[in-house]
This record gives structure tokens, sequence and C-alpha cells, in this order.
């Protein structure tokens, strides 16, 4: 089964967690990401394209469940402000062994971070600033393309 959501609301672990598990398969892989501190943010704000982001994370778990047999993909993604330390992603994947389980979901984080339409803003002491695509974020997400 794929899982997407796109919401402004906190990510519920437990409840992500539980219906992963639920998949039936042998593996579940999962990845938090959190908000960092890093130069002094006080605040992240995701602004997205709604109906064309959750369309692009659902052709990502789509892609993903079919080059590895996945029993499950979910990815829950936060839009909105957001503190340092508060979940802003969850990506699961649930496999019948945990190789395929693990590769995937390195493949939806990585994908992710560069194929979603999202737009970060980071708050810091001297105002507000647009956070630029990384070439780091690029390459992770290029070693999986074919």
């Amino acid at each position: 089964m794929i899982r997407v959501r796109v919401s402004s609301a906190p990510i519920d672990i437990a409840a992500e967690m539980e219906a992963a598990e639920a998949e039936e398969g042998g593996a579940v892989a999962t990845f938090t990401g959190l908000v960092r501190p890093d130069d002094g943010v006080s605040e992240l704000t995701l602004e997205h394209y709604p109906g064309a982001t959750e369309r692009a994370l659902e052709a990502l778990a789509r892609e993903a469940v079919a080059r590895w047999s996945l029993a499950g993909a979910t990815i829950v993604h936060r839009v909105g402000p957001m503190r340092p330390g508060e979940r802003i992603v969850f990506v699961a994947a649930s496999a019948v062994h945990r190789a395929a389980a693990l590769q995937a979901c390195a493949f939806l984080i990585d994908r992710l971070k560069t194929d979603a339409p999202f737009w970060k803003r980071e708050t810091v002491e001297a105002g507000h600033r647009w956070v630029e695509p990384r070439a780091a974020d690029d390459a992770a997400a290029d070693r999986w393309r074919s």
C-alpha cells in the first residue's frame, strides 16, 4: 500500500510505524528528518504546491514499490512553520527482506529532497533566507537514476 500525506500537523511516529508494520512485510526501514538549528535557525517554514507535491511524492512511492517489490511505502511531510527538533519528514518502506526495505527507504528520502516541489525558508536572527538546493542532495538523488 502507498501512503502519502502532506500536512501542517505534527507527525505521529507511533501511528506511522504501526501502519508500516501492518503491511505484512518481514522488514520495515524508516527515516525521520528533524529541523536542524544550523547557523542559528529558529524556524523553518516549508511551502509547497498543493496537488503537485502529493503527485510527485506518490510517483516516487510507486517507483519504489515497483523497483523493490515493496509491501508498502509511506511518505509523510510537514509544511508550514516548524522549530528546531520538530519532525519534518517520515519515510517508511515495508518489504519481505531488509535489503529491499533499506534501499527503498534511502531512495525515497534521497529523491524526495530533489524531486518534490517544496520551498524552504529559514528564520535567523538577521531575518529570513530561502534555502538553495544543495549539490550533495543532487548527487544523492542521481545515484538512483538509471
